[in-house]
């Protein structure tokens, strides 16, 4: 499974989630920044990968569309670093990769992953 940060989460979570096998890039390293969302998800559904993120706004607009991906993993934990942030979803996958191959959002916080199946309306 291909996973795409967000900004906002640290870069360096890339290394630690390559190491444990992950394949795995940030928004910021491919130059968007400053990307709209509409264009981080397009990036995310084009590549395959799931979006990671600390922002509502994904899960919004999937819900509203209702598109049936990309998976978006938001992660509702503020100020994990990079090594305990990468160890979280490693973790998330173990439990929901079957759920994010067939298009989910996922919530996750202190002790809770919340799955819900995509698309939301139909």
């Amino acid at each position: 499974m291909r996973l795409l940060l967000d900004q906002g989460l640290p870069r360096t979570t890339v290394l630690h989630l390559r190491d444990k096998g992950i394949e795995t890039s940030h928004v910021g390293e491919l130059g968007l920044s400053s990307a709209s969302d509409a264009a981080i998800l397009e990036l995310s559904l084009k590549q395959g990968s799931v979006l990671v993120t600390l922002d509502a706004d994904f899960h919004a607009r999937l819900a509203l569309s209702g598109a049936s991906g990309p998976s978006v993993i938001r992660i509702r934990i503020e100020g994990l670093r990079a090594e305990k942030l990468a160890s979280l979803l490693a973790k998330v996958l173990e439990v929901s990769s079957e759920d994010l191959l067939r298009g989910s959002m996922i919530s996750v916080t202190e002790g809770n992953i919340r799955i819900r199946r995509l698309p939301l309306l139909g």
